[in-house]
């Protein structure tokens, strides 16, 4: 059954609203750290430069942000084209859900835990809920 487009883009919404989240809580840690050890902002101005000075979670926190604006950008694209096509029901909504579920567990794994094998488990999830709602569109469309 189709769903009214604010409905289907809340999980959009809510994704770009995680992504402000963890731009606050990388400059959290990443400030103190850049201050206590000593690195100056203008010394670091390309990406990994003193990476090897900082704390594992601070890096992570930063790396946490830049996937943040790596593959959900395929979500994005996907929702709004099935928003625009007539594509949004439920069972899309609910996956899209599962899917920003998992892009904030990815970031608590990543940051919080450091497991890279669990990490890889939370992102392998997520990226299977874009193949569903991309396969589901594709049979929609061309189907």
């Amino acid at each position: 059954m189709e769903i009214p487009e604010i409905e289907f883009l809340k999980p959009v919404l809510a994704l770009v609203i995680w992504t402000c989240v963890m731009w606050i809580w990388m400059y959290a840690l990443r400030l103190p750290a850049f201050s206590k050890a000593g690195i100056k902002p203008d010394d670091a101005r390309h990406p990994g430069t003193y990476s090897d000075k900082l704390p594992p979670h601070v890096r992570s926190a930063a790396d946490n942000y830049n996937h943040l604006h790596e593959q959900p950008t395929i979500f994005y694209a996907l929702m709004f084209f099935m928003a625009l096509t007539g594509g949004g029901d439920n069972l899309s909504t609910t996956v899209a859900w599962v899917y920003v579920a998992l892009r904030i567990a990815h970031s608590f794994v990543q940051v919080v835990i450091g497991s890279v094998a669990l990490r890889f488990l939370v992102f392998t999830a997520g990226t299977f809920c874009l193949f569903f709602l991309a396969g589901k569109e594709a049979l929609r469309i061309f189907g």
